[in-house]
C-alpha cells in the first residue's frame, strides 16, 4: 500500500510539471551582479555591498512596473530553488529584502568566510520567470 501512496504521489508531482519562480516575467537578458566587493577578496567588516542591475530596473516593493524590481542580498545560504521560487523571498538574517530600491548596503559579518549573492524580486518580493540572480561572491572577513 505504501508503495501504491508513494507511486502515486511522484506521478503527481511529475505530472504538474516543474516550477520555476513566479509569474511576472523577466525581461530578456536581465543581469544582477555585485560591483564591490570582488569574489575572493579578503574584507574588514563592516562591508560596503554594492549591487549592479542590467537590462531592467529598480523599482521600490509594491510598485508595479514592467521591467522593474528589487534586490534581496543572500548571505551565507544557497540560492532559492523549485517551488520556493514561486513565494516570497524569506526576510531573515540570511535573506535581506531591499525593498526601497537601495542599490548597496553595508552589512557586519564575524570573522570567516562568507558568501554573498543576489536575486531580483518582483513587487511582491517573488523573484522573476525566470529567476534574476547573480553569480555567488566569496569573501574573507579578517
Amino acid at each position: 500500500m505504501r508503495l501504491i501512496a508513494a507511486t502515486a504521489a511522484l506521478l503527481i508531482t511529475f505530472a504538474a510539471g516543474p516550477t520555476h519562480a513566479g509569474e511576472t516575467p523577466a525581461p530578456e537578458g536581465a543581469e544582477v551582479y555585485i560591483i564591490s566587493p570582488e569574489d575572493g577578496a579578503t574584507v574588514s567588516s563592516p562591508l560596503s555591498v554594492v549591487f549592479g542591475l542590467k537590462g531592467m530596473g529598480v523599482a521600490p516593493a509594491g510598485i508595479e512596473k514592467e521591467k522593474t524590481g528589487h534586490h534581496h542580498l543572500l548571505i551565507n545560504t544557497p540560492m532559492l530553488e523549485g517551488e520556493d521560487l514561486d513565494f516570497s523571498i524569506p526576510a531573515d538574517e540570511n535573506h535581506i529584502h531591499f525593498g526601497g530600491g537601495q542599490t548597496e548596503t553595508v552589512v557586519e559579518l564575524d570573522p570567516g568566510t562568507h558568501t554573498l549573492q543576489l536575486l531580483i524580486g518582483d513587487q511582491n518580493h517573488v523573484p522573476h520567470d525566470p529567476p534574476i540572480f547573480s553569480d555567488v561572491v566569496t569573501v574573507t572577513v579578517e
